[in-house]
């Protein structure tokens, strides 16, 4: 058996996941500015749905990033916590990655631009392929993630569908594409489950870092990530 824990605070959503050998158990809710307090409860309470504790599991995952900076430090901080205590493996999951997997698993499209509102008339952006090959997700990264203003961005020659908060833009990002997206899910956050489905095939890879090097990834230049001792304890 193979059990990943996953959880996501990057955006107002904050959610939390447990993979189980592909069959994945989620909760996810809308939260703004409670993350600090739902996060450690919604752990615990999936774990005792599951009937599993943290010494069962095989690693734990997170959305590393973009995101709001506040929201992946709480993240970043109770994954050290809990992968220091229980001397657990952390895998780092894209946050646009996983918004792309999502997009996928609804309409069936591959090719997705996912975006998340960056703020300042920016976003964070990244193009993914997206396919599921016997049962395995294989999520492509076409161009790498950067933070733009959306009318700075180079035309794409591909053809994408759109997903994710950054789709505000909506005119400016569809004026890169050579036709308009079919679809564009504006409503979808990075979700704990896809962040899940993606760390198992990191996992099975052997992408992992050790609980002292699960750093989130910001792109602002002028964040820094301070690493900091974990504070919780064997359980």
């Amino acid at each position: 058996m193979t059990a990943i824990l996953a959880l996501d605070t990057s955006t107002p959503a904050c959610s939390v996941a447990l993979n189980i050998d592909g069959v994945v158990l989620e909760d996810f809710r809308m939260a703004p500015r409670q993350h600090n307090d739902l996060i450690l409860p919604m752990v615990e309470q999936i774990l005792q749905q599951s009937g599993l504790v943290l010494s069962d599991l095989d690693a734990i995952a997170f959305g590393r990033g973009p995101g709001s900076f506040t929201g992946l430090r709480i993240s970043a901080g109770v994954v050290q916590g809990l992968a220091y205590g229980a001397d657990l493996p952390v895998i780092l999951v894209s946050t646009l990655a996983a918004q792309a997997l999502e997009g996928f698993q609804k309409t069936g499209k591959h090719h997705w631009l996912s975006a998340l509102d960056a703020r300042m008339g920016e976003i964070y952006v990244a193009g993914y392929h997206v396919n599921k090959v016997e049962g395995h997700h294989l999520v492509e990264c076409l161009f790498d993630e950067r933070v733009a203003k959306p009318d700075t961005l180079m035309k794409f020659d591909e053809c994408y569908q759109g997903v994710g908060s950054g789709w505000l833009y909506d005119e400016m990002l569809s004026a890169l594409l050579p036709q308009k997206p079919e679809h564009i899910l504006l409503d979808v956050a990075p979700r704990a489950a896809c962040i899940a489905q993606l760390a198992q095939e990191l996992f099975s890879q052997g992408k992992t870092v050790s609980a002292y090097d699960a750093m989130p990834t910001y792109l602002r230049d002028e964040i820094t990530w301070e690493k900091q001792a974990p504070k919780v304890g064997k359980r």
